[in-house]
């Protein structure tokens, strides 16, 4: 799996940080993503911008 995104706000020390959006819902701008790790979270969709 590639990680696109970089993580970009500080929630559970996680800020800047890969991880890949594994899905998305419309109501809130709710996404899942993973992290390299392995860990998974549901998040804002405003909590993540694409990796340089």
């Amino acid at each position: 799996m590639s990680y696109p995104y970089v993580y970009f706000w500080n929630r559970m020390d996680r800020k800047g940080q890969r991880c890949a959006v594994t899905a998305r819902a419309k109501v809130m701008n709710s996404i899942r993503v993973e992290f390299e790790d392995g860990f998974v979270m549901i998040t804002s969709g405003n909590s993540i911008r694409r990796a340089s």
